[in-house]
């Protein structure tokens, strides 16, 4: 172990997750003199999160397990292994209150490294974020914030609804009916006429009552032509220390919706042009996000989610209560009390151990610009389809200004079918766009990913896609 601290070296963190974000959090304690337990599926046996625990993480480093979906197999580890606290990274049980507020209260208690269960019950709400948003001011999608159940009035929103859009220049309103007890995307419907209104409404509620045995259905703007954007926001035990570290773009992403290239922070007005005034969209996503982590105490780190339309109207979307895939990108541009190097997974495990968080908003500054490609396995000219194989060599030069987190090892490796085709992270910093850019395609340029699959094709990934889009970073 590395520097051991005093106040936390008497914990031990269960990784209750896998690859890359699995590494980052056992380098993480690592780096805070904590003791970690990781675990692994057999399909994983070959990821380097696997071997780097192995090397670090001592006789009780790693355990296999069936699952990691299996709350109960999670427990046993902990106990056998003597843990202390639960870190769930992102994915399987990050936003799980239930699972959160077991840990805590389960007889032998520990501690969840991620927000109180309560807050991530309140937020993890969409209909209960979109209430507390409008409660403080925080602009929302418009619509409904319940669940409506009588046709006159969900017919008077929607009216609401196309009338806003028509004030905000849209020549083609759009209003989503959707089942409030749905998910998935199953129980909504677009209409871009309100005479139509009335039969699809009722379509859907009927919908919604033999499905979800819930006829309640929200009203909203369906928006088409936005930005993406993210306010990271962390903040300690105590919930009144809360601090954001920037903006970042989530624009560019698959056909299904999912990201693909993150860049910090969201806009960059002295390079690219906009209709709006983008710093000033900066400052209020950042200060509406801050004002709603301080009225919940919010304890750890967090995501506020964002949309900008093209004439600069932000409006709320979600709350992602965990750490995020693109947390390095943020982190990148950080600077805290002038030091670089800003790791948003340690502060995370050190004030969800009960460390201050010893900065203020002041202390923090950002330089320069980052962005975050996402290396996957997939064929983006055939609607972004997973590629099935082996990868048979994976290679980046080395850069001060790169870095690369896998669990892709140097010898031939099985890509698991039961799990998200992603190989690895990259995040490239430069001084301003124009270098970061040129960076970015330096790294793709170099970069050897090769592979096959059972017929001997060669391997399908997205480098030429992450290619074409990277000059498009920041542009509207």
């Amino acid at each position: 172990m590395e520097n051991p601290r005093t106040e936390l070296s008497g914990h031990r963190v269960l990784v209750g997750n896998r690859g890359e974000i699995a590494i980052r959090i056992m380098q993480a304690c690592l780096k805070l003199g904590v003791a970690f337990t990781a675990i692994y599926t057999p399909e994983d046996k070959e990821s380097t999160h696997v071997s780097f625990a192995r090397e670090h993480g001592g006789e009780h480093g790693l355990y296999m397990v069936s699952s990691y979906h299996d709350a109960n197999e999670l427990m046993a580890v902990a106990d056998v292994s003597g843990c202390t606290a639960v870190h769930p990274g992102y994915g399987f049980f990050a936003e799980d209150f239930r699972f959160a507020r077991r840990v805590v209260k389960r007889d032998r208690k520990m501690i969840f490294l991620g927000p109180s269960w309560k807050i991530i019950r309140e937020l993890g709400d969409k209909i209960n974020t979109k209430r507390l948003a409008r409660s403080l001011g925080v602009p929302t999608v418009p619509g409904s914030d319940r669940p409506i159940y009588d046709e006159m009035e969900a017919e008077n929103i929607a009216e609401d609804v196309f009338d806003f859009q028509l004030q905000q220049g849209i020549d083609h309103p759009l209003v989503l009916i959707k089942a409030s007890a749905g998910g998935g995307g199953m129980g909504i419907e677009e209409v871009d006429d309100i005479d139509q209104f009335r039969s699809v409404y009722r379509r859907v509620r009927n919908y919604a009552a033999r499905q979800f045995k819930d006829e309640g259905v929200l009203i909203e703007q369906r928006v088409t032509d936005f930005n993406h954007l993210e306010v990271q926001i962390i903040g300690d035990r105590s919930g009144k220390n809360q601090v954001h570290f920037g903006t970042r773009n989530c624009s560019i992403q698959s056909t299904g919706r999912q990201k693909r290239l993150e860049v910090a922070p969201g806009f960059d007005p002295s390079v690219n042009e906009y209709n709006f005034d983008a710093n000033k969209v900066l400052d209020a996503i950042t200060q509406y996000s801050l004002t709603m982590a301080r009225e919940v105490g919010y304890d750890s780190v967090g995501t506020w989610e964002w949309i900008v339309t093209r004439q600069g109207a932000p409006f709320l979307m979600e709350v992602n209560t965990r750490i995020q895939v693109e947390n390095g990108v943020s982190a990148s541009i950080a600077r805290v009390k002038g030091q670089a190097g800003v790791d948003l997974i340690a502060e995370q495990i050190r004030t969800g151990l009960g460390e201050p968080l010893g900065y203020t908003q002041q202390d923090i500054e950002f330089e320069g610009f980052a962005l975050e490609y996402r290396l996957i396995a997939e064929a983006p000219e055939n609607n972004f389809t997973p590629w099935v194989g082996t990868i048979d060599r994976f290679r980046w030069k080395e850069h001060p200004w790169l870095s690369v987190h896998t669990q892709v090892p140097k010898s031939p490796y099985n890509i698991p079918t039961e799990f998200d085709p992603n190989l690895a992270l990259a995040i490239v910093w430069g001084k301003d766009l124009g270098e970061l850019k040129e960076r970015g395609l330096v790294f793709l340029k170099e970069l050897e990913l090769q592979g096959h699959n059972a017929a001997g094709e060669p391997m399908k990934n997205n480098i030429a896609f992450l290619m074409e889009k990277t000059p498009q970073i920041l542009k509207f």
